[in-house]
């Protein structure tokens, strides 16, 4: 099983971008493990660092890009993402939302994401909101004015609250949403169904023995 999700307050900070792919989120020097551990202090490393890293390269030898929002002192601690269009689009690998999560996002609102890129925060503890261009507009508009701007989601009344109470909603499938509130995952699905797979197995071998 995964963390559940149900709710979650947290620091907005605004990614103010489109078409944001999966390479720039986790640039590819630094997938050299599936251990799904140490990938969150290079989330965006090409973005948020001045000078070329690779994998273990000490944090007090970086150079940190001053120009680059999420280095801003006023977001630190953030966990939600704020961004626009098509959110992490190109290669499909998972160590993009690993990163994310590592580094300490548990929501990501944007008006849109790729289709891999959004199934597989979903199946790595983090939760995806779409919202219309009109709502993403005011909002990053509203984060950059505000410090210390916060976000309310509550997964089951597919809601996201403002700091003035503005309530938005957005869809999510029934199937995600269940998941997410459980902690499940693909595995504890397929496990769920261990009696009946054995059961079919014996079948199987009991009708065609000589497969």
């Amino acid at each position: 099983m995964i963390e559940a999700f149900s709710s979650h307050t947290g620091l907005a900070v605004p990614l103010d971008r489109d078409n944001v792919d999966t390479d720039a989120i986790m640039p590819k020097q630094y997938m050299k493990s599936i251990a799904r551990l140490g990938f969150g202090p290079y989330v965006f490393d090409e973005w948020r660092h001045e000078d070329v890293g690779y994998y273990g390269k000490p944090a007090s030898e970086r150079v940190i890009a001053a120009g680059f929002v999420m280095n801003q002192p006023r977001y630190a601690g953030a966990s939600v993402l704020l961004t626009r269009r098509n959110f992490g689009c190109g290669s499909s690998r998972e160590h993009a939302p690993w990163a994310l999560f590592q580094y300490g996002f548990r929501v990501l609102i944007a008006e849109s994401f790729a289709d891999i890129f959004y199934n597989n925060c979903c199946k790595n503890k983090m939760l995806p909101i779409v919202l219309n261009a009109q709502d993403i507009e005011t909002l990053l508009a509203q984060v950059s004015a505000v410090p210390g701007y916060a976000l309310k989601v509550d997964l089951p009344a597919q809601t996201v609250t403002t700091p003035d109470g503005t309530t938005l909603h957005f869809d999510i499938a029934a199937s995600v949403k269940a998941r997410l509130l459980d902690g499940t995952d693909d595995v504890d699905d397929t496990l769920s169904l261990a009696s009946e797979i054995k059961a079919f197995e014996e079948r199987r071998l009991n009708e065609r023995p000589w497969l």
